[in-house]
């Protein structure tokens, strides 16, 4: 595949990360709420305001907590109606990820999963990344009818994770899209296409905006023992996509 046509997919946090990575050109959105803490299931009046931006697919996080991937009933039926929802409301896919306790896919849930997408994209997430053989669980995800797997190559960043993510292109042989994300940026991902094999990438582009109500006590912290800073708010930046796809055409 021509560089010219690598698929650009934005993980984004809002309606207004949307519209920018609309605004840039991007093609695809995986919509989260608190990518502080890896992306968990927007609200429903976000996807549904983002799915109203016409011309770029939105495919909705399914995580209902922190912390791993494996859920209890709870969690799990939690999740189920969450999907369900997006779908009936027109969503281009779900991204999800269910793990057993001994780190392999659980491929009961993850088929369950499938069944919702009901023929849209079913992207199971960087759960991959956790488990303890990455080969086996490419199988496990081909055999439960996975559109595509987000992964690092099981490590920090794509460019830390580049051979396994090259040998999972060469073992998918087609069957599964390998869909590389985290650390990458416009200075490494011509080289992380070329090296891999890969027809598309996943990646933020976030810059940091002011927000004005925390400027009486901006060193107040809302978020226990992590303590995100208050008084900044993520944003996606058009001119970061831009520049990214400028690289991936050079």
């Amino acid at each position: 595949m021509e560089n010219n046509t690598i698929i650009t997919e934005i993980c984004c946090g809002s309606v207004e990360d949307v519209l920018a990575s609309k605004e840039a050109g991007a093609d695809r959105v995986e919509l989260n709420s608190a990518l502080f803490l890896g992306g968990l299931t927007p609200s429903l009046g976000t996807f549904l305001l983002a799915k109203k931006i016409d011309g770029i697919k939105i495919l909705p996080m399914v995580r209902p907590r922190p912390a791993g991937f494996f859920y209890n009933d709870h969690e799990y039926k939690t999740s189920v109606y969450d999907a369900k929802l997006f779908v009936e409301h027109g969503a281009d896919g779900i991204v999800f990820g269910f793990l057993n306790a001994d780190g392999t896919v659980d491929e009961k849930r993850t088929s369950e999963f499938v069944n919702i997408a009901a023929g849209r994209d079913a992207v199971f997430h960087r759960a991959f990344d956790l488990t303890k053989d990455p080969f086996a669980a490419l199988e496990s995800l081909i055999n439960c009818g996975v559109t595509r797997v987000l992964t690092s190559g099981q490590a920090p960043s794509v460019p830390e994770g580049l051979e396994l993510i090259k040998e999972l292109v060469e073992k998918a042989n087609g069957r599964i899209e390998i869909l590389p994300g985290a650390g990458i940026r416009p200075t490494n991902v011509a080289n992380i296409i070329k090296y891999t094999k890969v027809t598309q990438v996943h990646f933020s582009a976030m810059v940091g905006r002011h927000e004005p109500s925390t400027q009486h006590n901006p060193t107040l912290s809302f978020g226990g023992v992590l303590r995100p800073r208050e008084d900044l708010i993520d944003v996606t930046s058009a001119d970061k996509i831009v520049n990214m796809v400028a690289a991936i055409r050079s």
